[in-house]
């Protein structure tokens, strides 16, 4: 099977299928803000990052809860993929969440997509984090990973929960391999 990137295959949607552009999301759209996230999800940085991780997964054509996806991103919160194209170039394709959302609905209905934290570097200045979380994506809840790499996720508390502003991610590949502090929790 071919390489396929984190969160979802967004990466590989996003830049292989522009069809997939044309489908409208899952779930009914709601604004971020409007969508009330499980306290339990947002209370800490491990628990976002935790949540984030548990609404991707799931078996083929499980409905993924998007509207907990909603209730992590702050309203101006977004996604971003890295990836390398055939002729080497480097290109990134910017998301909100809701077009992450419409690219990933018809991939989740046909094949089952789990992604666990393998480790994790943070760093923390005030109220915002950086979480450099190495990914694992699996076809099965315990099966071998097909893909690995890096989630680079920016958070930040607002005084009553913490909220993701960013996700920006790349998979590792023949020519990029994921160093061996980053396969390792610091």
């Amino acid at each position: 099977m071919k390489r396929i990137v984190s969160l979802g295959l967004a990466a590989a949607l996003a830049f292989a299928a522009p069809v997939f552009a044309q489908q409208p999301a899952a779930a009914p759209a709601a604004p971020a803000s409007a969508v009330k996230a499980n306290p339990a999800d947002v209370a800490s940085v491990d628990a976002i990052v935790a949540a984030l991780y548990d609404v991707i997964s799931g078996p083929a054509g499980q409905p993924r809860d998007w509207n907990r996806m909603r209730s992590l991103f702050a309203p101006e919160g977004g996604l971003r993929a890295v990836a390398q194209r055939p002729d080497g170039s480097i290109v990134t394709r910017h998301m909100s969440v809701e077009d992450y959302i419409s690219r990933n609905s018809p991939a989740f209905e046909k094949m089952a997509f789990f992604e666990r934290e393998a480790a994790r570097s943070s760093e923390q200045f005030g109220q915002i984090v950086h979480v450099f979380s190495t990914y694992e994506s699996r076809h099965e809840p315990k099966g071998e990973p097909f893909q690995r790499g890096i989630n680079s996720i920016q958070l930040y508390n607002d005084g009553q929960r913490w909220w993701i502003a960013s996700v920006l991610w790349r998979g590792a590949d023949d020519k990029l391999k994921l160093p061996e502090r980053y396969l390792k929790n610091n």
